[in-house]
Protein backbone atom coordinates (compact mmCIF):
# COMPACT_ATOMS: atom_id res chain seq x y z
CA UNK A 1 0.00 0.00 0.00
CA UNK A 2 1.30 3.53 -0.88
CA UNK A 3 2.75 4.99 2.39
CA UNK A 4 1.70 9.14 3.12
CA UNK A 5 4.72 10.71 3.67
CA UNK A 6 6.11 14.19 4.73
CA UNK A 7 8.72 13.79 1.93
CA UNK A 8 5.86 13.14 -0.89
CA UNK A 9 4.68 15.54 -3.13
CA UNK A 10 0.97 16.20 -3.19
CA UNK A 11 -0.88 17.63 -6.03
CA UNK A 12 -3.31 20.77 -5.17
CA UNK A 13 -5.50 20.89 -2.06
CA UNK A 14 -8.80 21.17 -3.91
CA UNK A 15 -10.42 19.49 -6.93
CA UNK A 16 -13.43 21.03 -9.22
CA UNK A 17 -16.82 19.52 -9.64
CA UNK A 18 -17.95 19.92 -12.98
CA UNK A 19 -21.79 21.61 -13.14
CA UNK A 20 -23.85 18.58 -14.04
CA UNK A 21 -26.72 17.25 -11.77
CA UNK A 22 -27.98 20.57 -11.21
CA UNK A 23 -25.08 21.60 -8.99
CA UNK A 24 -23.40 24.91 -9.60
CA UNK A 25 -20.05 24.80 -10.71
CA UNK A 26 -17.86 24.26 -7.04
CA UNK A 27 -14.91 22.19 -5.92
CA UNK A 28 -13.77 20.18 -2.59
CA UNK A 29 -10.96 19.84 -0.35
CA UNK A 30 -8.97 16.75 -1.64
CA UNK A 31 -6.78 16.23 1.83
CA UNK A 32 -10.02 17.08 4.32
CA UNK A 33 -13.36 16.30 4.74
CA UNK A 34 -16.24 18.82 2.90
CA UNK A 35 -18.07 20.50 5.06
CA UNK A 36 -21.40 18.99 3.33
CA UNK A 37 -22.59 16.29 1.46
CA UNK A 38 -22.84 15.63 -2.17
CA UNK A 39 -25.51 13.68 -4.58
CA UNK A 40 -23.90 10.01 -5.11
CA UNK A 41 -23.89 10.49 -8.78
CA UNK A 42 -21.78 13.42 -8.46
CA UNK A 43 -19.05 11.78 -6.03
CA UNK A 44 -19.19 8.69 -8.28
CA UNK A 45 -18.36 10.34 -11.73
CA UNK A 46 -15.64 12.74 -9.60
CA UNK A 47 -13.60 9.69 -8.48
CA UNK A 48 -14.78 7.84 -12.14
CA UNK A 49 -12.97 10.58 -14.22
CA UNK A 50 -9.95 10.70 -12.15
CA UNK A 51 -9.41 7.23 -12.22
CA UNK A 52 -9.40 6.99 -15.78
CA UNK A 53 -5.82 8.04 -14.90
CA UNK A 54 -4.89 4.72 -14.31
CA UNK A 55 -3.19 2.28 -16.89
CA UNK A 56 -4.59 -0.36 -18.61
CA UNK A 57 -4.51 -3.55 -16.50
CA UNK A 58 -5.02 -5.74 -19.46
CA UNK A 59 -1.60 -4.33 -20.92
CA UNK A 60 0.29 -4.63 -17.83
CA UNK A 61 2.83 -6.92 -18.34
CA UNK A 62 4.74 -5.98 -15.24
CA UNK A 63 2.17 -7.30 -12.21
CA UNK A 64 1.87 -11.17 -11.72
CA UNK A 65 -1.51 -9.86 -10.11
CA UNK A 66 -5.03 -11.31 -11.42
CA UNK A 67 -6.25 -8.61 -13.84
CA UNK A 68 -9.82 -10.42 -15.57
CA UNK A 69 -12.13 -12.92 -14.10
CA UNK A 70 -15.35 -14.81 -15.22
CA UNK A 71 -18.76 -12.78 -14.83
CA UNK A 72 -20.27 -15.34 -12.21
CA UNK A 73 -17.36 -15.08 -9.93
CA UNK A 74 -17.68 -11.23 -10.35
CA UNK A 75 -21.34 -11.92 -9.30
CA UNK A 76 -20.53 -13.91 -6.11
CA UNK A 77 -18.10 -11.26 -5.32
CA UNK A 78 -20.32 -8.62 -5.07
CA UNK A 79 -22.63 -11.01 -2.86
CA UNK A 80 -19.81 -11.40 -0.93
CA UNK A 81 -18.72 -7.59 -0.59
CA UNK A 82 -20.04 -7.90 3.11
CA UNK A 83 -19.13 -10.35 4.77
CA UNK A 84 -16.34 -10.69 7.33
CA UNK A 85 -13.72 -13.79 6.93
CA UNK A 86 -13.12 -13.57 10.74
CA UNK A 87 -16.30 -13.92 11.70
CA UNK A 88 -17.07 -17.47 11.10
CA UNK A 89 -20.26 -17.66 13.45
CA UNK A 90 -22.06 -15.16 11.33
CA UNK A 91 -20.33 -16.40 8.07
CA UNK A 92 -20.29 -20.40 8.84
CA UNK A 93 -20.91 -21.25 5.38
CA UNK A 94 -17.76 -19.15 4.02
CA UNK A 95 -15.49 -20.74 6.74
CA UNK A 96 -16.50 -23.88 5.64
CA UNK A 97 -15.48 -22.47 2.18
CA UNK A 98 -12.20 -21.17 3.46
CA UNK A 99 -11.41 -24.73 4.94
CA UNK A 100 -11.86 -26.35 1.65
CA UNK A 101 -9.92 -24.48 -0.13
CA UNK A 102 -7.44 -25.63 2.16
CA UNK A 103 -7.77 -28.99 1.70
CA UNK A 104 -8.09 -28.79 -1.78
CA UNK A 105 -3.92 -27.24 -1.22
CA UNK A 106 -3.04 -29.78 0.88
CA UNK A 107 -3.64 -32.37 -1.47
CA UNK A 108 -2.92 -30.45 -4.52
CA UNK A 109 0.34 -29.96 -2.50
CA UNK A 110 1.01 -33.50 -1.65
CA UNK A 111 0.40 -33.13 2.06
CA UNK A 112 1.29 -36.44 3.78
CA UNK A 113 -2.51 -35.98 5.65
CA UNK A 114 -4.65 -33.82 3.75
CA UNK A 115 -7.84 -34.60 5.30
CA UNK A 116 -6.28 -32.82 8.50
CA UNK A 117 -5.03 -30.13 6.47
CA UNK A 118 -3.32 -27.24 8.63
CA UNK A 119 -3.56 -23.98 7.16
CA UNK A 120 -5.11 -20.64 6.36
CA UNK A 121 -6.10 -18.10 4.20
CA UNK A 122 -4.62 -14.53 4.33
CA UNK A 123 -4.64 -11.25 2.04
CA UNK A 124 -1.58 -12.23 0.26
CA UNK A 125 1.26 -14.01 -0.23
CA UNK A 126 3.12 -11.58 1.71
CA UNK A 127 1.25 -12.24 4.45
CA UNK A 128 1.21 -15.87 4.18
CA UNK A 129 4.80 -16.34 3.98
CA UNK A 130 5.24 -14.05 7.33
CA UNK A 131 3.15 -16.93 9.03
CA UNK A 132 5.23 -19.17 7.37
CA UNK A 133 8.32 -17.43 8.79
CA UNK A 134 7.03 -17.09 12.10
CA UNK A 135 5.80 -20.55 12.53
CA UNK A 136 9.67 -21.30 11.90
CA UNK A 137 11.31 -19.21 14.11
CA UNK A 138 8.90 -19.94 17.02
CA UNK A 139 9.34 -23.90 16.48
CA UNK A 140 13.38 -22.74 16.40
CA UNK A 141 12.81 -21.39 19.56
CA UNK A 142 11.11 -23.75 21.44
CA UNK A 143 13.86 -26.03 20.26
CA UNK A 144 16.77 -24.14 21.59
CA UNK A 145 14.79 -23.33 24.75
CA UNK A 146 14.41 -27.03 25.39
CA UNK A 147 18.14 -27.64 24.66
CA UNK A 148 19.21 -24.85 26.97
CA UNK A 149 20.49 -23.03 24.13
CA UNK A 150 20.24 -19.23 23.59
CA UNK A 151 17.35 -18.45 20.99
CA UNK A 152 18.58 -14.70 20.86
CA UNK A 153 20.59 -14.37 17.26
CA UNK A 154 17.79 -16.06 14.80
CA UNK A 155 18.78 -15.95 11.24
CA UNK A 156 17.21 -17.30 7.94
CA UNK A 157 18.77 -17.94 4.35
CA UNK A 158 17.63 -17.04 1.05
CA UNK A 159 18.32 -15.91 -2.32
CA UNK A 160 18.45 -12.06 -3.00
CA UNK A 161 15.90 -12.70 -5.16
CA UNK A 162 13.31 -12.76 -2.90
CA UNK A 163 10.23 -10.67 -2.33
CA UNK A 164 10.78 -7.84 -0.11
CA UNK A 165 8.12 -9.54 1.84
CA UNK A 166 10.61 -11.54 3.59
CA UNK A 167 12.97 -8.20 3.83
CA UNK A 168 9.93 -7.06 5.80
CA UNK A 169 9.66 -10.27 7.77
CA UNK A 170 13.31 -10.63 8.86
CA UNK A 171 13.28 -6.47 9.42
CA UNK A 172 9.83 -6.74 11.60
CA UNK A 173 10.42 -9.98 13.40
CA UNK A 174 14.44 -9.93 14.72
CA UNK A 175 15.35 -12.21 12.22
CA UNK A 176 19.02 -11.90 10.15
CA UNK A 177 18.42 -12.21 6.91
CA UNK A 178 21.38 -14.37 4.95
CA UNK A 179 21.31 -13.28 1.61
CA UNK A 180 22.96 -15.21 -0.74
CA UNK A 181 24.10 -12.80 -3.79
CA UNK A 182 23.69 -13.18 -7.69
CA UNK A 183 27.01 -14.63 -9.34
CA UNK A 184 27.53 -14.70 -12.97
CA UNK A 185 24.61 -16.39 -14.83
CA UNK A 186 22.98 -17.97 -11.59
CA UNK A 187 20.14 -15.63 -10.77
CA UNK A 188 18.70 -17.92 -8.15
CA UNK A 189 19.28 -19.84 -5.00
CA UNK A 190 21.73 -22.85 -5.11
CA UNK A 191 21.70 -25.56 -2.79
CA UNK A 192 25.57 -25.48 -2.11
CA UNK A 193 25.19 -21.34 -1.83
CA UNK A 194 22.15 -22.02 1.02
CA UNK A 195 23.82 -24.87 2.97
CA UNK A 196 27.18 -22.96 3.28
CA UNK A 197 24.69 -20.28 5.35
CA UNK A 198 23.31 -22.61 7.63
CA UNK A 199 24.42 -22.73 11.59
CA UNK A 200 22.79 -24.23 14.56
CA UNK A 201 20.65 -19.84 14.94
CA UNK A 202 19.16 -20.83 11.19
CA UNK A 203 15.26 -21.23 11.10
CA UNK A 204 14.96 -21.96 7.53
CA UNK A 205 15.61 -21.65 3.91
CA UNK A 206 13.43 -20.10 1.64
CA UNK A 207 13.16 -21.57 -1.68
CA UNK A 208 11.30 -19.37 -4.46
CA UNK A 209 9.22 -21.30 -6.99
CA UNK A 210 9.39 -18.88 -9.56
CA UNK A 211 11.50 -15.72 -9.24
CA UNK A 212 10.11 -12.52 -9.87
CA UNK A 213 13.23 -11.28 -10.94
CA UNK A 214 13.42 -13.86 -14.14
CA UNK A 215 10.41 -16.20 -12.99
CA UNK A 216 12.95 -19.28 -12.65
CA UNK A 217 12.12 -22.05 -10.24
CA UNK A 218 14.84 -22.55 -7.75
CA UNK A 219 16.06 -26.34 -7.28
CA UNK A 220 13.74 -26.74 -4.10
CA UNK A 221 14.59 -30.71 -4.52
CA UNK A 222 18.10 -30.07 -4.51
CA UNK A 223 18.29 -27.88 -1.62
CA UNK A 224 16.41 -30.38 0.90
CA UNK A 225 19.16 -32.90 -0.31
CA UNK A 226 21.71 -30.92 0.36
CA UNK A 227 20.04 -29.60 3.81
CA UNK A 228 19.68 -34.13 4.54
CA UNK A 229 23.12 -34.85 4.14
CA UNK A 230 23.85 -31.29 5.96
CA UNK A 231 21.96 -32.74 8.77
CA UNK A 232 23.82 -35.99 8.60
CA UNK A 233 26.83 -34.29 9.09
CA UNK A 234 26.11 -31.72 11.81
CA UNK A 235 22.77 -32.97 13.17
CA UNK A 236 21.01 -29.84 12.45
CA UNK A 237 17.54 -30.29 10.99
CA UNK A 238 17.09 -26.97 9.58
CA UNK A 239 13.35 -27.33 7.76
CA UNK A 240 12.55 -25.12 4.59
CA UNK A 241 9.63 -22.93 3.17
CA UNK A 242 8.46 -23.13 -0.03
CA UNK A 243 7.72 -19.41 -1.79
CA UNK A 244 5.33 -20.53 -4.02
CA UNK A 245 3.44 -17.31 -4.41
CA UNK A 246 3.31 -17.91 -8.11
CA UNK A 247 4.61 -21.64 -9.30
CA UNK A 248 2.73 -23.47 -6.40
CA UNK A 249 -0.35 -22.78 -8.51
CA UNK A 250 1.35 -23.63 -11.61
CA UNK A 251 3.58 -26.27 -11.09
CA UNK A 252 1.20 -28.91 -10.08
CA UNK A 253 -0.51 -28.43 -13.07
CA UNK A 254 2.26 -28.80 -15.70
CA UNK A 255 5.24 -29.94 -14.07
CA UNK A 256 4.30 -32.75 -12.25
CA UNK A 257 7.53 -34.78 -12.51
CA UNK A 258 9.31 -31.88 -10.36
CA UNK A 259 9.32 -32.38 -6.44
CA UNK A 260 9.01 -29.40 -4.87
CA UNK A 261 6.32 -29.73 -2.43
CA UNK A 262 5.37 -32.07 0.40
CA UNK A 263 6.32 -34.90 -0.73
CA UNK A 264 10.01 -33.71 0.39
CA UNK A 265 9.75 -34.54 3.96
CA UNK A 266 11.93 -30.97 4.69
CA UNK A 267 9.36 -29.00 3.38
CA UNK A 268 7.50 -27.72 6.73
CA UNK A 269 5.44 -24.84 4.70
CA UNK A 270 4.69 -23.83 1.36
CA UNK A 271 2.43 -19.97 0.43
CA UNK A 272 0.89 -19.00 -2.42
CA UNK A 273 -0.89 -16.22 -3.69
CA UNK A 274 -4.71 -16.84 -4.60
CA UNK A 275 -4.30 -13.33 -6.48
CA UNK A 276 -1.55 -14.58 -9.20
CA UNK A 277 -1.79 -17.93 -10.99
CA UNK A 278 -4.19 -19.01 -8.41
CA UNK A 279 -6.81 -16.59 -10.87
CA UNK A 280 -8.44 -14.30 -8.62
CA UNK A 281 -8.73 -10.59 -8.28
CA UNK A 282 -6.52 -8.75 -5.41
CA UNK A 283 -6.80 -9.93 -2.00
CA UNK A 284 -6.23 -13.74 -0.68
CA UNK A 285 -3.01 -16.00 -0.03
CA UNK A 286 -2.98 -19.17 1.14
CA UNK A 287 -0.14 -20.84 3.90
CA UNK A 288 -0.16 -24.61 4.20
CA UNK A 289 1.59 -26.71 6.74
CA UNK A 290 3.12 -29.86 6.37
CA UNK A 291 0.93 -30.85 9.62
CA UNK A 292 -0.44 -29.71 12.58
CA UNK A 293 3.12 -30.05 13.94
CA UNK A 294 4.76 -27.55 11.77
CA UNK A 295 2.42 -24.94 13.52
CA UNK A 296 3.55 -24.22 17.08
CA UNK A 297 0.35 -23.82 19.12
CA UNK A 298 1.28 -20.90 21.24
CA UNK A 299 0.87 -19.06 17.91
CA UNK A 300 -2.98 -19.60 17.56
CA UNK A 301 -5.18 -17.30 19.33
CA UNK A 302 -8.24 -18.33 20.24
CA UNK A 303 -11.60 -15.44 20.34
CA UNK A 304 -15.01 -15.97 21.65
CA UNK A 305 -16.67 -12.65 21.25
CA UNK A 306 -17.94 -13.38 18.16
CA UNK A 307 -20.30 -15.79 18.90
CA UNK A 308 -17.88 -18.75 19.12
CA UNK A 309 -14.56 -19.87 20.54
CA UNK A 310 -12.67 -19.70 16.93
CA UNK A 311 -8.95 -20.09 15.99
CA UNK A 312 -7.25 -17.46 14.24
CA UNK A 313 -3.88 -16.92 13.51
CA UNK A 314 -2.89 -13.71 11.08
CA UNK A 315 -1.54 -10.45 10.87
CA UNK A 316 -4.71 -8.69 10.83
CA UNK A 317 -8.02 -9.50 11.71
CA UNK A 318 -11.04 -8.19 9.81
CA UNK A 319 -10.69 -9.21 6.20
CA UNK A 320 -13.20 -9.46 2.92
CA UNK A 321 -14.51 -12.92 2.32
CA UNK A 322 -15.38 -12.12 -1.49
CA UNK A 323 -12.07 -13.23 -2.10
CA UNK A 324 -12.26 -16.68 -0.79
CA UNK A 325 -15.58 -17.48 -1.94
CA UNK A 326 -14.29 -16.42 -5.61
CA UNK A 327 -10.76 -19.09 -5.07
CA UNK A 328 -13.60 -21.64 -4.59
CA UNK A 329 -15.62 -20.41 -7.39
CA UNK A 330 -12.26 -20.99 -9.47
CA UNK A 331 -11.89 -25.03 -7.86
CA UNK A 332 -15.05 -25.74 -8.72
CA UNK A 333 -15.32 -24.07 -12.20
CA UNK A 334 -12.16 -25.25 -13.25
CA UNK A 335 -10.99 -27.96 -11.74
CA UNK A 336 -7.69 -29.73 -12.09
CA UNK A 337 -8.08 -29.72 -15.85
CA UNK A 338 -9.54 -26.36 -16.38
CA UNK A 339 -6.21 -25.02 -14.46
CA UNK A 340 -4.18 -27.40 -16.51
CA UNK A 341 -5.58 -25.81 -19.76
CA UNK A 342 -5.65 -21.99 -18.38
CA UNK A 343 -1.60 -21.91 -17.04
CA UNK A 344 -0.48 -24.13 -20.20
CA UNK A 345 -1.95 -21.38 -22.26
CA UNK A 346 -0.17 -19.07 -20.47
CA UNK A 347 3.01 -20.60 -20.59
CA UNK A 348 2.51 -21.56 -24.31
CA UNK A 349 2.41 -17.47 -25.33
CA UNK A 350 5.16 -17.11 -23.01
CA UNK A 351 7.70 -19.12 -24.78
CA UNK A 352 6.18 -18.69 -28.24
CA UNK A 353 6.76 -14.53 -27.01
CA UNK A 354 10.23 -14.85 -25.77
CA UNK A 355 11.16 -16.39 -29.15
CA UNK A 356 10.03 -14.53 -30.95
CA UNK A 357 11.62 -11.20 -29.23
CA UNK A 358 15.06 -13.05 -29.27
CA UNK A 359 14.66 -13.46 -33.16
CA UNK A 360 14.27 -9.50 -32.62
CA UNK A 361 17.69 -8.71 -33.09
CA UNK A 362 18.75 -6.13 -30.21
CA UNK A 363 17.54 -8.91 -27.25
CA UNK A 364 19.26 -11.49 -25.43
CA UNK A 365 17.24 -13.78 -23.53
CA UNK A 366 17.81 -14.58 -19.56
CA UNK A 367 14.98 -16.63 -19.48
CA UNK A 368 12.10 -18.19 -22.16
CA UNK A 369 9.04 -18.45 -19.89
CA UNK A 370 8.94 -22.32 -19.50
CA UNK A 371 8.50 -22.03 -15.78
CA UNK A 372 6.54 -19.25 -14.70
CA UNK A 373 5.06 -18.35 -17.89
CA UNK A 374 7.12 -15.25 -17.41
CA UNK A 375 10.74 -14.41 -18.76
CA UNK A 376 13.20 -11.72 -18.81
CA UNK A 377 15.78 -9.92 -21.68
CA UNK A 378 18.34 -7.72 -22.01
CA UNK A 379 19.70 -5.88 -24.49
CA UNK A 380 23.09 -7.29 -26.34
CA UNK A 381 26.41 -5.90 -24.60
CA UNK A 382 27.13 -4.26 -28.16
CA UNK A 383 24.26 -1.98 -28.05
CA UNK A 384 24.86 1.44 -26.16
CA UNK A 385 22.85 3.86 -27.49
CA UNK A 386 19.91 3.25 -25.81
CA UNK A 387 18.89 1.18 -22.61
CA UNK A 388 15.75 -1.39 -21.26
CA UNK A 389 14.89 1.57 -19.89
CA UNK A 390 14.56 3.48 -23.17
CA UNK A 391 12.34 0.54 -24.23
CA UNK A 392 10.13 0.64 -21.57
CA UNK A 393 9.50 4.22 -21.32
CA UNK A 394 8.59 3.60 -25.91
CA UNK A 395 6.77 1.28 -24.99
CA UNK A 396 4.58 3.39 -22.98
CA UNK A 397 3.44 5.66 -25.26
CA UNK A 398 1.61 2.85 -26.64
CA UNK A 399 -0.29 2.06 -23.02
CA UNK A 400 2.25 -0.83 -22.48
CA UNK A 401 3.65 -1.23 -18.89
CA UNK A 402 6.75 -3.30 -19.57
CA UNK A 403 9.09 -3.25 -16.16
CA UNK A 404 13.04 -2.56 -16.62
CA UNK A 405 14.81 -2.92 -13.10
CA UNK A 406 18.41 -3.98 -12.58
CA UNK A 407 19.22 -6.90 -11.11
CA UNK A 408 20.78 -7.05 -7.48
CA UNK A 409 24.12 -7.68 -5.71
CA UNK A 410 26.55 -8.97 -7.57
CA UNK A 411 24.87 -8.77 -10.57
CA UNK A 412 23.85 -5.18 -10.19
CA UNK A 413 25.29 -4.27 -14.04
CA UNK A 414 23.00 -6.60 -15.63
CA UNK A 415 20.05 -4.46 -16.26
CA UNK A 416 16.56 -6.26 -17.76
CA UNK A 417 12.94 -6.10 -19.25
CA UNK A 418 10.66 -8.58 -17.85
CA UNK A 419 7.25 -10.16 -19.46
CA UNK A 420 4.65 -11.37 -17.14
CA UNK A 421 1.89 -13.56 -19.01
CA UNK A 422 -1.35 -14.12 -16.97
CA UNK A 423 -4.83 -15.14 -18.03
CA UNK A 424 -6.27 -12.80 -20.27
CA UNK A 425 -2.84 -12.29 -21.96
CA UNK A 426 -3.46 -13.92 -25.18
CA UNK A 427 -1.27 -14.73 -28.17
CA UNK A 428 -2.83 -11.88 -30.38
CA UNK A 429 -1.81 -9.80 -27.53
CA UNK A 430 1.16 -10.70 -27.48
CA UNK A 431 1.60 -9.81 -31.64
CA UNK A 432 0.79 -6.36 -30.59
CA UNK A 433 3.46 -6.37 -28.18
CA UNK A 434 5.50 -7.73 -30.31
CA UNK A 435 4.26 -4.79 -33.42
CA UNK A 436 5.13 -1.88 -31.05
CA UNK A 437 8.25 -3.32 -29.97
CA UNK A 438 9.35 -3.14 -33.71
CA UNK A 439 7.82 -0.10 -34.29
CA UNK A 440 10.04 1.62 -31.63
CA UNK A 441 13.12 -0.20 -32.71
CA UNK A 442 13.94 2.68 -35.61
CA UNK A 443 13.43 5.66 -33.28
CA UNK A 444 15.86 3.80 -30.69
CA UNK A 445 18.44 2.83 -33.14
CA UNK A 446 18.73 6.24 -34.20
CA UNK A 447 18.95 7.68 -31.31
CA UNK A 448 22.44 9.16 -30.48
CA UNK A 449 22.89 8.06 -26.90
CA UNK A 450 20.82 6.68 -24.32
CA UNK A 451 18.18 8.68 -22.33
CA UNK A 452 17.11 6.80 -19.83
CA UNK A 453 19.10 4.63 -17.07
CA UNK A 454 17.72 3.09 -13.62
CA UNK A 455 17.30 6.50 -11.73
CA UNK A 456 14.98 8.16 -14.55
CA UNK A 457 13.58 5.31 -16.82
CA UNK A 458 11.17 3.69 -14.45
CA UNK A 459 9.29 3.53 -11.21
CA UNK A 460 9.15 -0.27 -11.25
CA UNK A 461 10.73 -1.86 -8.22
CA UNK A 462 10.90 -5.56 -6.54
Amino acid sequence: MTLRHPRTSHRKSAVAVAPHFGLDTTSIPRHVLPDGEMPPDVAYQLIHDELMLDGNARLNVATFVSTWMEPQAERLMAECFDKNMIDKDEYPQTAEIEARCVSVLANLWNAPDADQATGCSTTGSSEAAMLGGLALKRRWQKRRAAEGKPIDKPNIVMGINVQICWEKFANYWDVEMRLVPMEGDRFILSAEEAVARCDENTIGVVAILGSTFDGAYEPVQEICAALDAHERETGLDIPVHVDGASGAMVAPFLDAELSWDFRLPRVASINTSGHKYGLVYPGVGWIVWRDANALPEDLIFWVNYLGDNMPTFALNFSRPGAQVVAQYYNFVRLGFEGYRRVQAYARDVATRLSATIGDLGPFELLTRGDELPVFAFTLKPEIDNYTVFDVSNALRERGWQVPAYTFPENRTDLAALRVVVRRGFTHDLADMLVADIERQLPRLQAQPTAVHDAASGSAFAH
